[in-house]
């Protein structure tokens, strides 16, 4: 059947759009929230991370992104709705939330966000170590690596480490933004004092060590955290301690 010359000249029909009910137009719920928003981006950013049309390395710099953008997000965002708490301030969001009901749900948003990051690292840690690029934990360390690791600590990072005791005699020590530092809960052997002590590192020490080839897979690239020579050689740090419990940041 063809097409009338009037019908093709005529206007295509368009369908009503139903009118915005008026409580809508005046409810908060007709904004997103700021932050949650943020946290949403960040989000695809990670999802990147999990791309298959992405290389390895890619996938790498898209997750170490998502981890950089958070550190921010806390450091500007969160630090901020903290402050307005502190201060008692009520001023709502446009969304309707006030400082610490947004806390609450960017709490519970920044945690499956970095649930999702330990999870999306576990698996790439396996893919990187199956491409030749092996990161190696302080319990992996053999007596046949431990000398050229103990000369790295020893020449490079030592020196410039200055642990700091934490208790009532001391302000509690400066951590800086995207600094690294080692938190750790003690026990002095000779009359079993709890102490507790903290381990900031200067940012200019590298986070990550190659180390001589080795091991069984001779023809690998292997690499070792900076946290992990802290780990390995506590010992060098805190002679006469026991380590109870301790936690990195940075």
């Amino acid at each position: 059947m063809e097409a009338r010359v009037d019908d093709l000249l005529a206007p295509a029909a368009v369908a009503a759009t139903p009118p915005t009910p008026v409580d809508l137009l005046k409810s908060p719920d007709r904004f997103f929230n700021r932050e949650l928003s943020w946290l949403s981006f960040n989000q695809r950013v990670l999802d990147e991370a999990e791309n298959p049309r992405h290389p390895l390395l890619e996938r790498l710099r898209f997750l170490s992104i998502s981890a950089n953008n958070l550190d921010e997000f806390f450091m500007v965002r969160v630090a901020g709705l903290k402050a307005l708490v502190r201060e008692g301030v009520r001023v709502l969001s446009q969304d309707g939330l006030s400082a610490g009901q947004q806390l609450v749900k960017v709490s519970a948003a920044a945690n499956d966000l970095m649930a999702d990051q330990q999870r999306i690292w576990r698996a790439m840690r396996a893919e990187l170590a199956s491409a030749g690029l092996v990161l190696l934990d302080a319990k992996d360390i053999t007596a046949t690596d431990r000398p050229a690791i103990e000369e790295i600590f020893l020449s490079r990072i030592f020196p410039v480490l200055t642990p700091l005791a934490i208790d009532p005699a001391h302000p509690f020590p400066f951590i800086p933004n995207l600094g690294f530092s080692l938190a750790l809960k003690l026990r002095r052997l000779s009359d079993g004092k709890r102490l507790y002590a903290l381990v900031p590192v200067p940012t200019q020490v590298d986070r990550f060590w190659e180390l001589p080839p080795g091991g069984r897979r001779k023809h690998a690239r292997r690499f070792f955290a900076l946290e992990s020579f802290l780990i390995l050689f506590l010992d060098r740090l805190f002679p006469g301690c026991e380590v109870e419990a301790r936690a990195c940041s940075g």
